[in-house]
Parts: C-alpha cells; structure tokens; sequence
C-alpha cells in the first residue's frame, strides 16, 4: 500500500463543532477502512494545519475519493502529499542515471 500525508484544516462548521471532531475522527476511519485503506495515525496539530493525518491506501484514486468524500461533509479542508519510505526512495534513485 502506498502512504499519504493528509494536512488537514478545519471549515467554518468544523471549527464551530470542534467538541465533536475527535468522533469525527473515528467516522473517518471506519469510513477508510470501508474503502480499503488505514489510517495509521492522526495527530491534532498547532500552527498553518489543525490536523495531521497518515493514511495507507492502495492507490491514489482511492486516496483521492477517501478525501473527497470527508471534504464534502464540510468540516474539513485538506491538501494530501503521497509519502515515500526510506525503500521506496532508495528505488527511485536506483532509476536516476
């Protein structure tokens, strides 16, 4: 499975609920888990971004319909980066000539 980075900040309505968003949370993972992924760890973060989430999911396309779809709740907004391990990095540059 590939690993994803989910910057997440909260909407108007996802801040307005905040005392809810730890249940939220839970949705969200039983919503990834629905769609084949897991969400490996989720932190509540200070500064530019609320929320960091750490997703595996088996390709983009359902990363990107997992985020869809907990975006058009309206509670969050969110920018998504496809992580790399350390193995996976080292094969990309074994391709570099």
């Amino acid at each position: 499975m590939a690993t994803y980075i989910g910057l997440i900040q909260f909407a108007d309505q996802g801040i307005r609920n905040i005392k809810d968003t730890v249940k939220r949370g839970d949705a969200a993972m039983a919503e990834a888990e629905k769609m084949g992924m897991k969400v490996v760890e989720e932190f509540w973060t200070m500064g530019a971004y609320d929320a960091v989430v750490v997703f595996d999911a088996p390709d983009d396309e359902t990363m990107s319909a997992f985020m869809l779809k907990i975006g058009s709740l309206g509670n969050v907004k969110s920018h998504t980066m496809r992580a790399f391990r350390r193995t996976e990095m080292e094969k990309i540059l074994a391709k570099i000539k």
